[in-house]
């Protein structure tokens, strides 16, 4: 008889998670144990396990939790009635406070995805071709003129800002969020729009 989900399984799950998610980035996902994650923790092997039975769906969880909140967040705000600024705006917005105290699962997904099954790869990269089909429209909303080999070059450039902002954004800096999102909202309006219609 399977053993029944407690009322606060959800909330467990999300705290094993976090904690995984800090450990595999700082130690290493090869360097870390299951027994180190329940420690840490400080819950028993058995508990533990009754979660994950091993590292690789706990990698997996940790990257698809991450990606499917990203798009689903990112999903809501896109709004095609919006100018076309302000869905950028919007859309950069949504990505970044997601991106907001999630750096270990951003690392992981970044270092770690090439670990797993093909199976799990794909369901991952899934839903981040999700998140670029997104932004890709918003990008052309911005040039509807922009040639079609050029989308994708462009809609790339855009996420390497976004996804590379964790490297060295501090908190309580003396740019803020709201500064930054806005800064890179104007370079990439201004960028977008000068870029030719022809190539």
């Amino acid at each position: 008889m399977a053993r029944p989900r407690a009322n606060d399984y959800d909330d467990k799950r999300a705290a094993i998670l976090r904690e995984a998610a800090q450990l595999f980035a700082i130690r290493g996902f090869d360097r870390t144990s299951m027994i180190e994650i329940a420690q840490a923790l400080g819950v028993s092997k058995a508990l533990f396990y009754h979660y994950y039975r091993s590292k690789d769906d706990l990698l997996f969880d940790i990257i698809r939790s991450h990606l499917v909140g990203l798009v689903e967040a990112t999903e809501a705000v896109d709004d095609e009635a919006m100018a076309p600024e302000a869905r950028l705006h919007a859309v950069i917005e949504t990505i970044f406070e997601n991106y907001r105290d999630a750096d270990h699962q951003h690392k992981i997904q970044i270092n770690h995805l090439g670990q797993l099954t093909p199976e799990q790869q794909a369901e991952l990269k899934g839903h981040e071709r999700r998140l670029v089909d997104i932004v890709s429209r918003v990008v052309v909303a911005l040039n509807p003129g922009l040639p079609a080999p050029m989308i994708r070059p462009v809609t790339m450039s855009l996420f390497g800002t976004l996804n590379w902002k964790y490297m060295w954004f501090r908190e309580n800096g003396r740019v803020s969020h709201a500064d930054y999102t806005a800064l890179v909202t104007r370079l990439f309006v201004a960028a977008i729009r000068a870029e030719p219609t022809t190539i």
